[in-house]
């Protein structure tokens, strides 16, 4: 895994000594997505640099990677996994492609060469990668993402060209983008639909997943290589059963490929243990022992207190996975000093570069990513499973599921709470969320074809499904990748598997409740592979601290900001709310209240870091 970036400038000569300074700075952005090593390559319009995380074929795998050909060089720097390269790679050998690594880097570079950006529809993996085209006559740049949006990729429009990167950081360091945020940069923010496109930073956006994006002296232009679509789903339950359990026996395997250590994060949930149990089954059949990793709190299993969202600790069921599959297991344990270190939440910050505001839910997952990354350099998640299968609890709940908005916003309990409370008065009016989660609603819904013939409780589980698919999901992919990255770790996600996605998603809404349970489809598939405690377990979220202490250093921090006269912070945010929320009994910072300065905090440490410019009139 890597991080790219580059820039294509018709009207400039990048071979420029100022010009390679500034590819140089962006390139160096992306230093923890790439620990292993860093090139640039230059030439009159166009520039790329690389950061590498060596995984496969150490050696041989180094990028820029050049082709040459009679008309001319093909350069690639690329981020990602292609599980199917070994299938490609037989493939080109026999159209007569020479091969000099055992790199799935070198295998798309030449899958290039023969099919163009064709290629797109042959990959089978999480990828984001820039191919130079600069053969007689062509001079054009290639950017393709991978379908599901697993790897992230952001690019910026120029009048004669573009900025791209795996993250805002690399663009933000070209003088040549203004550092410019407005009230509509912020409405994404703080509305939680996930856009297509958006990032918080004006002008520069999110390339869509399953997209070809191509810019040459004509300018830019994309392709939608893949999208979500309705088919009739003609397998019957025992069918469709084995079906995902087929699937699943082949992608687990297929993401196990590296030439580094690798692990499995296990949060005992139905998710991660079928991974769990899938991987040290593989693992187990080339005589090696499958390493595991769970997050845990000091104190937290002894003292769990029941709520709305968790019924159990995730430790028992922890263990019970971890001894019945014969891993070797670690739990990585966290207190609240180590949690609400502010030096932690700047990094977190850094990594999402915005101000998210989930707390110890995106800082304990850096500080376990770190822990692994001492002994793993790969890792296999659970991710989009909930997504895919219906796993969420308001996919189940009445009121949520039938609200005419996204689910995940309907869902109302001790944990929800209103997104605009903490923010200055006369913003809250200026970004009328209201308005734009409707209108981005509407726009979401009419992109969902449905099947002649499909009563309304399936069309409107069809919706539920597709909005999770192509926006929720999206979102848990982010954050999995930048915390993850951000350490030098590799996660991948065997659920986001395109054909398992496909599959899926048009199986009715009765096969994937079979019995009457949520994920009732998955239970089923991977039932024989699991304790049965584990396999009839209800979802359980990722773990937050239940530490009251963790609150009182929140309220300390807010304080503190409070005590800096004409922060930019305050801009945003209601001194008011702030002041009272920093005083209130730390027994009653909880769920949307604790959210609320969690944000804050975020955001004076984003503002201090990113210098934005703010456009909030």
């Amino acid at each position: 895994m890597c991080g790219i970036t580059g820039w294509v400038a018709f009207d400039e000569d990048l071979t420029a000594d100022r010009h390679r300074r500034t590819v140089e700075a962006m390139t160096a952005t992306l230093a923890d997505r790439g620990p292993d090593e860093g090139e640039v390559w230059l030439s009159p319009s166009a520039a790329l640099g690389h950061r590498r995380l060596a995984v496969i074929d150490l050696p041989g795998g180094r990028q820029p990677m050049t082709a040459r050909t009679p008309d001319g060089d093909v350069t690639l720097v690329y981020s990602g996994e292609t599980y199917n390269f070994t299938e490609l790679r037989g493939e080109l050998t026999a159209l007569g492609h020479p091969f000099t690594t055992g790199s799935d880097t070198e295998v798309v570079l030449r899958a290039y060469l023969e099919w163009g950006d064709g290629l797109a529809e042959r990959l089978n993996g999480m990828y984001a990668f820039a191919l130079w085209d600069g053969r007689r006559g062509r001079d054009r740049l290639v950017l393709v993402r991978d379908r599901m949006g697993v790897k992230p990729l952001y690019c910026h429009r120029t009048p004669h060209g573009l900025l791209f990167g795996s993250e805002p950081k690399a663009v933000l360091a070209n003088p040549a983008f203004a550092r410019r945020v407005d009230t509509g940069c912020l409405r994404e923010l703080v509305g939680f639909t996930k856009a297509p496109g958006w990032s918080l930073w004006k002008d520069l956006y999110e390339v869509e997943p399953g997209t070809v994006l191509t810019c040459d002296r004509d300018g830019v232009r994309e392709r939608t290589y893949w999208r979500l679509e309705t088919a009739e789903h003609t397998d019957g339950p025992d069918a469709t059963v084995a079906r995902v359990a087929g699937l699943l026996a082949d992608i687990v395997p297929r993401q196990l490929v590296s030439d580094v250590p690798q692990c499995v994060l296990l949060s005992g949930g139905l998710d991660s243990s079928a991974v769990t149990a899938l991987a040290a089954r593989h693992q187990a059949g080339r005589g090696e022992k499958l390493r595991t990793f769970a997050v845990d709190f000091a104190g937290y299993e002894e003292n769990f207190r029941p709520d709305e969202l968790r019924e159990t600790p995730d430790s028992p069921y922890i263990r019970e996975v971890a001894a019945h599959v014969g891993a070797a297991h670690r739990d990585v344990v966290l207190d609240s000093r180590a949690l609400t270190d502010p030096a932690l939440r700047r990094a977190v910050v850094a990594a999402r570069d915005m101000p998210i505001g989930l707390g110890d839910i995106d800082s304990s997952m850096q500080l376990l990513f770190r822990a692994i990354r001492e002994q793993s350099t790969v890792a296999l998640s659970g991710e989009f499973a909930d997504e895919l299968f219906g796993g969420y609890a308001w996919f189940h709940h009445p009121a949520a599921r039938d609200a005419d908005t996204f689910p995940w916003l309907a869902f109302q309990n001790t944990y929800t709470a209103d997104r605009t409370a903490p923010l200055r008065a006369e913003l809250r009016e200026a970004l009328d969320i209201g308005r734009y989660v409707a209108d981005e609603y509407a726009t979401a819904v009419a992109k969902v074809e449905h099947l002649p013939g499909e009563d309304a409780h399936e069309r409107r589980m069809r919706v539920s499904s597709h909005l999770h698919i192509t926006r929720l999901v999206r979102a848990m992919l982010d954050r999995k990748d930048r915390m993850s990255m951000a350490t030098g770790l590799e996660v991948r996600v065997p659920f986001a598997d395109h054909r398992l996605v496909e599959y899926v998603y048009n199986a009715p809404w009765a096969l994937k409740t079979v019995d009457g349970r949520e994920k009732g489809l998955l239970r089923q598939a991977v039932a024989g592979l699991l304790p049965r405690s584990v396999a009839e377990r209800v979802k359980s979220p990722y773990p937050s601290t239940q530490d009251t202490g963790y609150a009182v250093a929140l309220q300390e921090q807010t304080r503190e900001v409070l005590a800096e006269p004409g922060h930019q912070v305050f801009d945003v945010f209601d001194r008011g709310w702030a002041r009272a929320t920093a005083d209130a009994d730390p027994a009653a910072v909880t769920g949307g209240v604790r959210t609320g300065l969690e944000r804050l905090l975020d955001f004076r440490h984003w503002a201090d870091m990113y210098r934005p410019d703010l456009s909030l009139d």
